[in-house]
């Protein structure tokens, strides 16, 4: 997956801008200036005409970049002032030198000094940059409190003020920006849930860093954007549905046939030429009318799944969703890890059942995708005290079991069986809602049935899954999406 972005380290991205310098022979106040003018083009993209702007600055290089933000919005027009918090005595030079470029600037030493914040309507946080490693403390914890409690829409350059940016501070005193804009890549602390109060909403800007070089850093963290569209395969003229493969859903139990309906109906949704659903037989005419596309087999068994169907015409599997967790489909999954020769997805009850009576866990298949919500996660490897913890028991159960393992919820989490991860960028809180999940795994189903690797199945999967989502969420609203909506906006296309 070449073409998805790297998430850096801090160190990372330092190497990265003494490189990219090095190569085009511009020194680090120009790199800066460039930085600044694409954070300017990037926020006047949000309509700023008209409001009264304060650039709220730190004595090191991200007030620099703040000093040089005001210059270029007066220049440009703008009624933008700026204002150094010298929480530091000593400037570094290239804020120093905004400073000199800046024609009026106001300097404060105590946060009493700010009590003019009612005057603007937007505020530029660039207090602090990257490279911040405790919490903040003191005077420059107290300006951040006054900025918070000014209750204005305020704008992060590169990261909001308090935040660190490859781990968590604990009660951290952090800008809660509306928006933040990151150079080049964006920051691994803007995936924990924990930091949702301080980044709203988050875009990346190119600042001319050397992709190149970029591109030899060794991460095991990336962006699932758009980019993952290059991996979708064309159609060809004269296909027919033999040539995308059949898939075949084993969901449902009593009470819980709709979990089955919806993976399936995901899963023809998701361009799988032939799917089969293999449900208890008190679902097989529910089955037939609901998802008439698709063919049913039925267990012997009336309410739950209890025996294991011959699996030698289908090309994926997916098991889970509303099974039960009935001893005699505990048995039944135990049957199928063991027959099965094909791609795999596990969701919902398959993964209770593995929580359950762990020892299952060595008959995985190697490359078999589980796609857990949290709760089901913990059940596996037990809590987590923070996000930083959760992210390292994922690599590790995703090393040790050689799976693809994916913890739902926003910014979706794939881990691959190499210990990278892969964080999502679509989808929206109204997928909040039962039954998203299996239409996800009767997605991936489907796209391994039609040839894709287990990976690019579940990073495709998760990207179009919160796509739909995203646009289901257009028509409908958050609040009353349903996964139906998710199915029905599902497009597995270029966009």
């Amino acid at each position: 997956m070449q073409k998805l972005a790297k998430i850096l380290t801090v160190e990372q991205v330092r190497a990265c801008d003494k490189h990219s310098m090095a190569k085009s022979n511009i020194s680090s106040i120009e790199l800066m200036e460039k930085a600044s003018l694409a954070f300017v083009e990037a926020i006047e993209k949000e309509k700023l005409s008209n409001k009264k702007i304060l650039v709220l600055c730190g004595p090191g290089n991200n007030g620099g970049d703040g000093l040089a933000v005001c210059r270029i919005l007066q220049n440009k027009g703008y009624a933008a002032d700026a204002v150094l918090v010298q929480f530091k005595e000593k400037l570094s030079p290239d804020c120093e030198k905004n400073l000199e470029r800046l024609e009026s600037c106001k300097i404060i030493g105590s946060s009493s000094e700010l009590s003019y914040l009612e005057e603007y309507e937007l505020l530029i946080d660039a207090l602090l940059g990257t490279g911040l490693s405790k919490k903040v403390e003191g005077f420059l914890a107290q300006v951040i409190e006054k900025i918070n409690q000014a209750k204005k829409t305020v704008y992060s350059v590169d990261i909001p003020s308090g935040l660190a940016s490859d781990t968590l501070l604990a009660d951290a005193k952090a800008i809660k920006a509306d928006l933040c804009i990151s150079f080049q890549r964006p920051k691994l602390a803007f995936f924990f849930p924990e930091n949702e109060e301080f980044i709203q909403a988050w875009k990346v800007v190119d600042i001319g860093l050397d992709e190149a070089f970029i591109q030899q850093q060794d991460t095991t963290n990336f962006v699932l954007d758009k980019a993952i569209e290059e991996e979708l395969k064309a159609r060809n003229k004269f296909s027919h549905k033999g040539s995308f493969g059949h898939a075949l859903i084993l969901a449902g139990s009593y009470g819980k046939i709709g979990a089955a309906v919806l993976a399936t109906r995901a899963c023809l949704r998701s361009g799988a030429g032939l799917v089969s659903a293999y449900v208890p037989s008190c679902a097989y005419q529910i089955m037939q009318s609901a998802a008439p596309e698709s063919m049913c087999l039925t267990d012997e068994n009336e309410k739950f799944l209890s025996s294991c169907p011959d699996l030698q015409a289908y090309s994926a599997l997916g098991i889970g969703p509303g099974i039960g967790t009935e001893n005699s489909t505990l048995q039944f999954l135990e049957k199928l890890l063991s027959a099965c020769q094909v791609p795999l997805v596990l969701d919902a009850d398959a993964l209770n059942l593995l929580a359950k009576k762990p020892e299952l866990l060595t008959r995985l298949p190697e490359n078999s995708i589980l796609t857990p919500h949290p709760k089901e996660f913990a059940r596996l490897v037990g809590e987590a005290a923070n996000s930083i913890v959760s992210l390292e028991k994922q690599r590790a159960f995703a090393l040790k079991h050689k799976c693809i393992i994916i913890v739902k919820g926003a910014n979706t989490r794939v881990c691959c069986s190499e210990g990278n991860i892969y964080f999502n960028t679509t989808g929206n809180p109204g997928m909040a809602s039962g039954g998203s999940g299996d239409v996800l795994s009767g997605i991936i189903c489907g796209l391994l049935a039609q040839g894709y690797a287990p990976l690019e199945a579940s990073l495709l999967g998760v990207y179009f899954h919160g796509l739909a989502g995203d646009k289901a969420a257009e028509k409908k609203g958050e609040t009353a999406m349903i996964a139906s909506d998710i199915i029905e906006n599902l497009r597995i296309e270029k966009t």
